[in-house]
């Protein structure tokens, strides 16, 4: 793998993605495209800099927390949530992936490195902000479109949180629906990249397979935590959106 080979082959899968996306008329077509572009930028930059900080604790720590902080924008502004809304997504995120990984460093099941805390966090973190994104977006397109039943139990004396209780359930369970099809296809479907990573970093399949576990548990008890959260904060909506609105 040569660095002329790697520019050459992200180039045209570029070209490829934004022909169809914008062949299609899809919504904002430049996103994806741009998205390859972001990351080939943000990896280049991250792999300079993690050369000299990947085996010092602190520098690693402020790489977690800048990834929590990007993390929970991100989430806020797919869901254009409020300022003050920001707080709740950023202790979200950040208690949703440390619970899996407190878990996993406690029990000596991966050895609590940096290195390791860091790949760990990377991945668990970047699946939280999926879930809680898919979440936010499932409940308030539901709220929309199941808002005479919400209001019908509200008129039977319903609280808000059990008039929206079936439509928070369906959100919650479709949000975590990726996590688990990706638990259920490894090893079938998929070869996962961290234990592809970890046979190519030297590990036996065995150690791999081992790794790859801790992951794929870690990324749907985060998962788990988030829909739980979002289903707190979220679950009991003072008021009922009419179109496209932010979660309130």
């Amino acid at each position: 793998m040569t660095l002329t080979s790697t520019t050459v082959a992200v180039a045209v899968l570029v070209a490829l993605t934004a022909a169809i996306v914008f062949s299609l008329r899809l919504e904002k077509p430049w996103l994806q495209p741009w998205a390859i572009v972001r990351a080939t930028v943000q990896l280049g930059l991250l792999s300079v800099i993690l050369l000299g900080v990947i085996s010092d604790p602190l520098w690693v720590a402020v790489f977690l927390v800048a990834m929590v902080a990007a993390a929970a924008w991100t989430v806020r502004s797919r869901l254009r949530l409020s300022g003050r809304q920001l707080v709740f997504v950023l202790g979200t995120v950040a208690l949703a992936a440390a619970t899996p990984l407190a878990i996993v460093f406690a029990l000596g099941a991966v050895d609590p490195s940096p290195r390791y805390v860091l790949a760990l966090g990377g991945i668990v973190v970047g699946n939280v902000m999926s879930v809680a994104t898919l979440m936010g977006r499932l409940l308030g397109d539901d709220l929309v479109s199941g808002r005479d039943q919400v209001e019908g139990w509200l008129a039977l004396g319903a609280t808000p949180r059990i008039a929206a209780q079936s439509t928070v359930r369906r959100a919650a369970s479709a949000a975590i629906i990726p996590s688990t099809d990706q638990a259920r296809t490894t090893g079938i479907v998929t070869l996962p990249g961290a234990f592809v990573g970890a046979i190519f970093g030297g590990a036996s399949p065995l150690e791999a397979a081992q790794f790859q576990i801790i992951v794929l548990a870690a990324i749907l008890a985060a998962g788990a935590v988030t829909i739980a959260l979002m289903s707190w904060r979220f679950g009991a909506p003072s008021t009922l959106p009419t179109g496209p609105a932010p979660l309130t």
